[in-house]
């Protein structure tokens, strides 16, 4: 048997690759308008139009226990809560802007109770922060900006400073690593160097990257701070795992020529904040199968929810979260710890492997006879994951039939696995293959 390759870890941080899923939560004043997180952008809403979501933001029904008891019990081991999104609010009492929780009729720092409930659940504790900043009086205008179309932007700008701008950025990444306690993840959002967009009035605008943000002197300041963080590759410079957005790797994530960690982000319905009228959500059986791919590719699934002004996950979000952790809780182990196999599964099947065992997903359920080349010789039980039950192995030979039920022809070395006609009532079957130790040790 090969090495299992692409199963790559974070030295400093190996709990990530063995928690292989976590939750996403976006949530700030544009749950208000609850129509995406980029509507201030989307609809080139002023600053001080959006204000009126400042001054109304007041989430009563707030109670972090309740998100990480969600979190929990859909099988997730980490989450990532949104400290400022790309419209400058805060969630935190920080002490280098007015623009913050505390000043709203909230009035009240919200990250703490969030990090306290994480701790209290045992989940690890995720920060995203925006290097992006609509609101902020030094941050250029540019082709990313909710203002790009301002036919004075360039004036303004000439009135903005970078270097301030880089200031707070850092000052504001001291204080969330800093004030809280062990912090166990970083997510920034993000660079764009090479795109900067294009103002109605014609002039081009710079795109922003590594130099805008500081980013090789805030990466040493959060290493300094936190040594045991995970941080993300969206400050244009490396950093511990790479995130592909909103699609499905269609294998092992490299970088140069060296296999390295991954984490998919994803929506539920295609928004990362809350979305009153969109009603395009994925169904449980394809998110569980979006987990197992990424697993099977070596790669992590962070899977978001968008809170409701009020601070609750809504009802189809939560419904999405308690049928993925009915999935979980009887083949979370073939998940967790897990990651690509040095066998080549057949079609409709992805394998998952764990040392000594193979985890077979079959997406598609055959009838009676499940082919599975390669493996002749290397497996000395299967079972049934969701119930322990034996399921029956043959070796066909050349010309050799299956029980007189299906034609021979099958490869040399493919084990053949005998399931039952009905298939399991799962979102996705998953066979548990046992490999002989001559395998293990191979």
């Amino acid at each position: 048997m090969q090495p299992n390759t692409a199963q790559v870890h974070i030295d400093h941080a190996p709990w990530f690759t063995e928690a292989r899923l976590g939750m996403f939560v976006h949530w700030g004043l544009y749950s208000l308008a609850a129509r995406h997180e980029w509507v201030m952008f989307r609809e080139e809403i002023p600053v001080a139009e959006y204000r009126k979501y400042f001054e109304h933001f007041d989430p009563d029904l707030y109670d972090p226990r309740e998100w990480a008891a969600a979190a929990k019990s859909a099988g997730m081991k980490y989450v990532v809560l949104t400290t400022k999104h790309h419209d400058g609010f805060c969630l935190w009492d920080s002490a280098l802007t007015d623009y913050k929780s505390t000043n709203t009729p909230c009035g009240r720092d919200l990250l703490t109770p969030y990090v306290e409930a994480l701790r209290e659940a045992g989940l690890k504790v995720g920060f995203y922060h925006s290097v992006i900043d609509w609101h902020h009086p030094d941050f250029a205008i540019d082709g990313n900006h909710a203002d790009r179309n301002n036919p004075d932007a360039d004036a303004i700008n000439a009135t903005r400073t970078g270097e301030r701008y880089r200031e707070y950025l850092h000052g504001q990444v001291r204080e969330l690593l800093s004030n809280y306690g062990t912090i166990d993840y970083l997510f920034f959002d993000f660079s764009y160097p090479n795109e900067g967009g294009t103002a109605s009035a014609g002039s081009r605008f710079p795109g922003k990257g590594r130099e805008a943000w500081g980013s090789e002197a805030l990466m040493e300041m959060i290493r300094e701070l936190q040594p045991g963080i995970v941080v993300n590759d969206r400050l244009d410079i490396p950093g511990d795992f790479v995130t592909p957005e909103q699609y499905q790797p269609d294998g092992a994530m490299v970088s140069g020529d060296k296999l390295v960690p991954w984490e998919a982000c994803q929506t539920l319905n295609g928004s990362w904040g809350y979305d009153r009228d969109n009603l395009d959500y994925k169904t449980p059986d394809l998110l569980v199968r979006m987990l197992i791919d990424g697993v099977a590719k070596g790669g992590n699934l962070l899977l978001n929810v968008g809170p409701t002004a009020r601070g609750e996950i809504d009802s189809r979000a939560a419904d999405a979260l308690a049928a993925m952790g009915e999935w979980m809780r009887v083949h979370g182990r073939s998940i967790y710890g897990a990651g690509a196999s040095s066998f080549q599964p057949p079609t409709d099947v992805r394998y998952t492997q764990r040392g000594n065992r193979v985890y077979v997903h079959a997406f598609a359920w055959p009838f009676q006879f499940l082919h599975l080349p390669g493996l002749a010789g290397k497996v000395r039980y299967a079972q049934l994951l969701n119930d322990a039950s034996e399921v029956a192995m043959m070796i066909l030979e050349e010309g050799q039939e299956a029980g007189h039920m299906t034609p021979a022809g099958q490869a040399a070395g493919t084990l053949t696995l005998r399931l039952p006609v009905q298939r399991p009532n799962v979102a996705v079957p998953v066979i548990e293959l046992f490999l002989t130790e001559e395998s293990e040790l191979a």
